[in-house]
C-alpha cells in the first residue's frame, strides 16, 4: 500500500448542519489541565484541528520543532466571562506551567511543565476568543541562544520544575509544501529508493544531462560533471540564525565524510531576502583518490523550500565554464538553481496503486491600516484522499475548511471513475468535478519517499 500527500483546491457546497458537528461543551483543557470559562466549546472537527495545527506550526517551525495533538477551544468573549491575557497567564501559572511569550507576536507562547512542552495561540475577538494548544516535540532554545522567544514567566516555586532537554526525534511523513499551482503528492517511507520497485529510476534529458535515483541523493551527470541533489536532511537543514554556521554544518554533514582531504576552502554565503549558501574546495575522493573541485550550493527560498546541491567537477575552471563564477549578488544563480529540477522521473500505472492522501493549510493575518490593531486571521485547510485500485479505477474526495478564525466554513467534493496514462508523463481522470481532466505528471524523490507532481493542463484557461 502506498500512502502519499496531494493538494487540490476544489470547492462545492454542503449543508450547514455538517459544520456544527463535534462542537462539544468543555470545562477543562485536556492538554494543559486549566479550568475554562462557562460556555467554552472544544472544536474537534478534523479540518478545524488541521487548521489549528497549521497555525501553530507556522511559529514552531521557526525553532525546528514539530507539534502534534492540536486542541481547539472556542471561548466566550471577555465581556461574557472569557479569558483576557492576564487571567489566562494566571490560570496556566496556577497549574504549574512556565510561560514564554514569543517576541514579535504575543499571541503565541511556549508552555513548559515537567518534561512536557506545549505551544499556544491566543486571540481575543468581540464575539469569541480562540485558544489553541498543541504538544511540542521539544523545548525551544532559551532567549539569548538564537531563537525568537521572550522572557519566561516561571511557575510558582512549589510547582516549578527544571526543564529537561530531550533528544527524542518525532518523525513526520509530511514534507515541506512547495506552494505553486502544481499538486504535490508525497509517498510514505518505502525501502531504499534505488530498490523501491518504481518503474523509472533514470531520466535522460534532451540537453544531455542524465538523472539517476540514489539512496541519499539524485545524481545528475553530463560528461565529467556530476551534481548531487541532496535529499532533505534533518541535521543539515536545521535552522541556524548565523548563515555561515549553518553552511559549515551542512558541509560537514553532506560533503566532508566522502572525501579524504581538502584544500583551498572558501565559505562565501550571501545574506538577502532569499539568502545564498555557497562553499567550495579542492577535495580528494575517498573511494577513487581523484582530486576534484566541489561546490555546495543552496538558495533559501522565501517559502521555505530549497535543496543543497553538490557540484563535482575536475577543477574550478570546469565548474565556472559550466555554471558561472561566484558573484556578490543574491540573483543571477539560475544555472545552478535549475539543476534542482533534474530530480524528475516518469510514472507508470503500477506506481499509483494504493491510497494516497494529503493535508494542506495556509493563513493570512490582517491588520487595520488606520489603527495598526489586529483585524483577524483567515485560514484555509484541506484534506484529500485518492484511492487507486485494480482495473485502473480510482476514488477521490476533498474536504476544505476556510474563513476567518472563529467563523470557518466547511465544504467537500468527491468523484470516482477510471484513470489512464496517455504517456509516462501524464495522468487522465474520467471524472474530476463532473468533467474529464488530464494532468502532466512526474515523480521527484526524497530519501525513502517519492513525490508525485500533478500539473493541471487546463490551469489558467477558461473552460
Amino acid at each position: 500500500m502506498k500512502n502519499i500527500f496531494s493538494l487540490f483546491i476544489f470547492f462545492c457546497s454542503i449543508t450547514s448542519s455538517f459544520a456544527q458537528k463535534k462542537m462539544i461543551p468543555i470545562t477543562q483543557s485536556p492538554l494543559t489541565g486549566i479550568s475554562l470559562p462557562n460556555g467554552t466549546k472544544q472544536d474537534s472537527r478534523m479540518l478545524s484541528t488541521a487548521a489549528a495545527k497549521m497555525l501553530l506550526e507556522m511559529e514552531s517551525k521557526k525553532a525546528n520543532i514539530t507539534v502534534s495533538s492540536p486542541e481547539v477551544l472556542v471561548l466566550p468573549p471577555v465581556t461574557a466571562g472569557g479569558f483576557n491575557a492576564d487571567s489566562l497567564v494566571k490560570n496556566l501559572s496556577d497549574k504549574g506551567w512556565a510561560i514564554t511569550v514569543i517576541e514579535g507576536d504575543k499571541k503565541y507562547a511556549w508552555l513548559q511543565k515537567d518534561s512536557r512542552n506545549v505551544i499556544m495561540y491566543f486571540s481575543m475577538d468581540a464575539k469569541e476568543t480562540g485558544l489553541y494548544f498543541a504538544e511540542a516535540a521539544s523545548a525551544p532554545v532559551q532567549s539569548g541562544q538564537g531563537n525568537n522567544t521572550g522572557t519566561i514567566q516561571t511557575a510558582p516555586p512549589e510547582t516549578n520544575q527544571t526543564q529537561q532537554k530531550t533528544n527524542t526525534v518525532v518523525q513526520t511523513n509530511q514534507p515541506e509544501v512547495v506552494q505553486t499551482h502544481q499538486t504535490e503528492i508525497v509517498q510514505q517511507p518505502t525501502p531504499p529508493v534505488t530498490n523501491s520497485g518504481f518503474a523509472f529510476t533514470t531520466t535522460n534529458f534532451d540537453d544531455g544531462w542524465t538523472s539517476t535515483v540514489q539512496e541519499n541523493w539524485v545524481e545528475v551527470t553530463k560528461g565529467t560533471t556530476r551534481v548531487l541533489i541532496h535529499y532533505p536532511n534533518k541535521q543539515a537543514d536545521a535552522y541556524n540564525s548565523v548563515l555561515m554556521d549553518g553552511l559549515k554544518n551542512a558541509w560537514n554533514i553532506l560533503v566532508a565524510p566522502r572525501y579524504s582531504s581538502a584544500s583551498n576552502f572558501e565559505f562565501k554565503p550571501l545574506t538577502g531576502w532569499q539568502s545564498i549558501e555557497f562553499a567550495e574546495a579542492d577535495m580528494t575522493e575517498s573511494g577513487t583518490g581523484r582530486t576534484v573541485h566541489v561546490v555546495l550550493f543552496k538558495m533559501n527560498y522565501s517559502n521555505g523550500s530549497g535543496r543543497y546541491l553538490e557540484f563535482i567537477t575536475p577543477d574550478k575552471n570546469s565548474f565556472e565554464q559550466e555554471f558561472g563564477a561566484y558573484h556578490q549578488t543574491t540573483y543571477g544563480w539560475e544555472k545552478m538553481e535549475n539543476m534542482a529540477f533534474r530530480n524528475k522521473f516518469a510514472i507508470a500505472a503500477s506506481d499509483l496503486t494504493g491510497k494516497w492522501t494529503n493535508n494542506f493549510s495556509g493563513s493570512v493575518q490582517y491588520v487595520n491600516v488606520n489603527t495598526g490593531f489586529d483585524a483577524g486571521m483567515a485560514t484555509h485547510a484541506s484534506a484529500e484522499n485518492f484511492l487507486f485500485a485494480s482495473g485502473n479505477t480510482y476514488k477521490w474526495d476533498l474536504g476544505v475548511a476556510s474563513g476567518m478564525v472563529g467563523n470557518i466554513k466547511f465544504q467537500s467534493v468527491k468523484s470516482n471513475g477510471k484513470f489512464s496514462l496517455p504517456n509516462n508523463w501524464q495522468i487522465s481522470f474520467s471524472d474530476m468535478e463532473g468533467k474529464p481532466r488530464t494532468f502532466n505528471a512526474y515523480f521527484s524523490c526524497i530519501k525513502g519517499f517519492r513525490i508525485l507532481w500533478l500539473d493541471d493542463k487546463a490551469y489558467g484557461k477558461i473552460e
